[in-house]
């Protein structure tokens, strides 16, 4: 980000700057807590746990490679859409509990946001589960082995993608930590690892958002075109390679667009993503009963 801004980033600590997280994270985990005096205590702490511990209950049903999965569900994209709508609680109860208006008005923008943009991605789902006939992940996968999602579906992983970025509350859709106006949003009030766990959070959400849009519209872990000559290389390398370029994509929309106004960002939710994911989803469904092409 610092190289796509022509700013110099820190680059002191390691090669080229390398253990700059390292040291963050050190600088977090022997910082002092502190604790606001009017908060609810067991709630201010509870909350980035569960935010924390959410993010990670998600990888459970994400498979890696052909048979590589922790758990093997039937239904393991509803488990993911459950998981993740939990995460809700996680940023609503961190800003009531801080007793802040500043913090109470950044959890409800949160959750306003997250749910608003839930319901395009289910929306957006429901047309590759059309397209795959189930709702393994791994199924999914293998019903894209000759041709991968993003061709047919295209505007759809293009809306996914841009759904990805404001559910996971990243630029230009970061208005819960909108310093300008909020301070920094719904997490105003922690400190140390309080704060550090909310970012792990994030961050890893952001990589498990790339890694269903790899699984859902690239192909997971099959190589590009199908190409036999490229299967020597591991699926889960393949897999690995498209989760970087996602996660490319997300800093460099971070870097390159400004920040959405708060309406602007409901009125495209609600009447740009949703009307369009709903269309799809009659197109889709009408093509494939059109032509006996259901799975």
């Amino acid at each position: 980000m610092a190289a796509m801004q022509r700013r110099q980033g820190p680059n002191v600590v390691g090669l080229f700057g390398v253990l700059q997280p390292l040291a963050d994270g050190l600088k977090l985990l022997v910082k002092e807590p502190v604790l606001p005096s009017s908060a609810n205590t067991v709630l201010f702490l509870a909350a980035p746990a569960l935010t924390f511990m959410l993010a990670l209950l998600a990888w459970a049903v994400v498979p890696f490679g052909e048979g590589q999965v922790l758990c093997d569900l039937n239904v393991g994209v509803l488990y993911l859409f459950a998981v993740s709508s939990l995460g809700v609680y996680g940023v609503v109860v961190a800003g009531w509990a801080s007793n802040s208006k500043y913090a109470f008005l950044g959890a409800l923008r949160s959750a306003a946001q997250m749910v608003s943009y839930e319901v395009s991605i289910g929306l957006i789902l429901i047309t590759v589960l059309l397209c795959a006939g189930s709702l393994n992940l791994t199924e999914i996968v293998r019903a894209q082995r000759t041709l991968w999602y993003v061709v047919p579906l295209f505007p759809m992983a293009v809306l996914f993608f841009v759904s990805c970025l404001a559910e996971t509350n990243r630029a230009p859709f970061d208005l819960p930590e909108a310093e300008a106006e909020l301070v920094a949003g719904y997490n105003v009030e922690y400190s140390a690892m309080g704060f550090a766990l909310f970012f792990l959070g994030e961050y890893a959400n952001m990589i498990l958002m790339s890694t269903l849009c790899a699984l859902l519209f690239l192909g997971g872990w099959w190589p590009p075109l199908g190409g036999a000559a490229l299967t020597w290389v591991p699926g889960g390398m393949w897999l690995g390679l498209k989760v970087v370029g996602l996660l490319f994509l997300f800093v460099w929309v971070r870097a390159a667009f400004p920040r959405y106004r708060y309406d602007q960002l409901m009125r495209l939710g609600w009447k740009v993503f949703l009307p369009l994911s709903l269309a799809w989803v009659v197109l889709v469904a009408g093509a494939l009963v059109a032509f006996d092409a259901l799975p």
